[in-house]
């Protein structure tokens, strides 16, 4: 026997009718390359939006195309994604910090047939379009004119709403995604209007991201990066102001901004806190309307998050995910046992990634490690089933996904990345946690960031290999650093030498560069030892 209840297709066009209807005035606030700031509200990106998908059609886009985006966060880039989505074509973001051969590898194995950019990118979309036989059309977002391209603008001034939006099933593909194919080439993960709309809601939670019409959003992770964590659809399925960044991500100017917009609420990866911790340390400004932080995207230092809660009063979320779900996995809250202990015991739990919320089910593979560290697979309704143009799923027997990541889950439900499974240290056969050494040398006051790599080494197979940058106009030798960690890991961890440089290389997510620092300094202590 079926239910009687109305059949209400949870497809994304109805989250931004929704916030034009119930939320209309609401502003979303844009900042461009020039420190400019444009505003609009929900009710004028619905018009715009519904005019856009109109001007697609009329273009020859239809259900199922693909259709790239490469632009920075911006009202303008926000209000494409749902005009594509809209209509049911594949919204696929584009990560400008690609190299043009990674991207002409995606545009091309995801066949995209326009590609939507900001005009700073239109050399970079031009050769683009001579590599990738499938991009027909080009369109730049605002009114900047050039030839042989389409101006967002003008097309949506020249064409009437779409009335259609949403006419198709939930389980219909909304957008692609590609990995960062520091393994092996990217791989595709194409997200369904089901599942990204549960997702959204899920985040909604209080144990998660708790946001309401009252919030004022920032979402400094960008939104060719997993979704922007959800951000981009869970702030107008309740209203929250939302303030886009573009390309101005330093510390000065996400502080303005933050303080000129009153944010309530902000997500980020740690790199990007630590040049805004940075920058308010220099300058003693605050934080006085930040609420919340949200720190994904790699494992956050303790400082930072003691710095965001006891110097500024900012309540920190550490959370982890992957593009393959969509992409947050768990959110670190309390419950009620933390909650029942001491102090000293809570405050370690604070740099666990957390739990899962209803929906993502974790677990632990059981490896060699005698610490109750394995393999991390999940499952769930935003969970990748297989790769995009992959025949064979990406599940193991029981459905699970292998996430790629070494963690633990405690007596709490409280689950921590211990390692990538490609970062982790082997050293005699036993495992050695990264993530663990580079948490405790980030703490010391002289330094701006710690990465730990394993090395080659003749008799353990591998040891660690300590590489730190320090702050400007601090210094510290090997010795002091190392001494941090005395008593704080097992003896065996220490890294064999330190290495201190001047930058650190970033992915193309903005996180630390590990697979280029572990071939930079692979024979890095094979040297040491046979140099005279």
């Amino acid at each position: 026997m079926m239910g009687l209840m109305q059949h209400w297709p949870l497809t994304l066009d109805r989250i931004l009718d929704h916030a034009a209807r119930c939320h209309g005035a609401r502003e979303i606030v844009s900042r461009d390359a020039d420190g400019v700031v444009h505003r609009t509200d929900y009710s004028t990106t619905d018009d715009r939006a519904r005019r856009l998908s109109t001007a697609l059609r009329a273009l020859g886009m239809r259900s199922g195309d693909r259709i790239a985006t490469l632009a920075w966060n911006s009202a303008a880039h926000f209000e494409a994604w749902y005009a594509i989505m809209g209509i049911g074509a594949v919204c696929h973001t584009l990560n400008p910090r690609m190299s043009v051969d990674q991207l002409a590898w995606i545009v091309d194995h995801a066949e995209d047939r326009l590609i939507v950019a900001d005009h700073m990118f239109l050399p970079l979309v031009r050769e683009l379009q001579a590599r990738c036989p499938t991009i027909s059309i080009i369109m730049v977002l605002g009114d900047f004119e050039a030839d042989g391209v389409e101006t967002a603008d003008h097309l949506i001034a020249a064409h009437p709403p779409a009335g259609d939006w949403g006419d198709f099933e939930e389980e219909a593909a909304c957008g692609l995604c590609y990995t960062s194919g520091t393994t092996g080439d990217p791989k595709g993960v194409l997200y369904s209007h089901r599942s990204n709309f549960l997702h959204a809601l899920t985040l909604l939670q209080r144990d998660m991201f708790a946001l309401g019409e009252t919030d004022a959003v920032l979402p400094i992770v960008p939104m060719f990066h997993a979704n922007a964590w959800g951000l981009v659809f869970a702030s107008p399925a309740v209203g929250a102001k939302l303030v886009m960044p573009g390309p101005l991500l330093d510390g000065a100017s996400l502080h303005r901004l933050i303080d000129q917009e009153r944010v309530t609420f902000a997500a980020a990866v740690p790199t990007v806190w630590q040049g805004l911790l940075n920058h308010l340390e220099t300058t003693g400004e605050t934080l006085p309307s930040l609420n919340r932080a949200l720190i994904g995207g790699a494992a956050c230092p303790e400082w930072i998050i003691r710095a965001l809660e006891e110097r500024h009063g900012v309540t920190v979320s550490h959370a982890w995910g992957m593009t393959e779900l969509s992409p947050v996995g768990t959110v670190w809250a309390p419950t009620a046992a933390t909650q029942a202990l001491p102090l000293a015991m809570r405050l370690p739990l604070r740099l666990k990634q957390g739990r899962p919320p209803l929906g993502v089910e974790l677990k632990i593979e059981a490896g060699e490690d005698a610490g109750g560290a394995g393999h991390l697979k999940v499952r769930g309704f935003a969970a990748v089933r297989a790769y995009f143009r992959q025949n064979q799923p990406a599940l193991d027997e029981q459905g699970f996904f292998d996430t790629g990541d070494i963690a633990t889950i405690d007596e709490y439900g409280m689950m921590e990345i211990t390692d990538r499974d490609k970062d982790v240290i082997k050293s005699g056969g036993e495992w050695i946690s990264s993530i663990a050494i580079e948490n405790i040398i980030a703490a010391h006051s002289a330094v701006a960031c710690a990465v730990v790599v394993g090395t080659d080494h003749p008799r353990w197979g591998e040891r660690p290999l300590l590489i730190v940058k320090l702050k400007d106009g601090e210094a510290a030798e090997s010795d002091e650093l190392l001494a941090c960690l005395e008593g704080r890991i097992p003896r065996w961890w220490t890294p064999d030498a330190t290495v201190i440089t001047k930058q650190l290389p970033l992915g193309a997510t903005g996180k630390i560069d590990k697979k280029g620092l572990r071939e930079r300094y692979r024979n890095h202590l094979t040297a040491v030892t046979a140099s005279p």
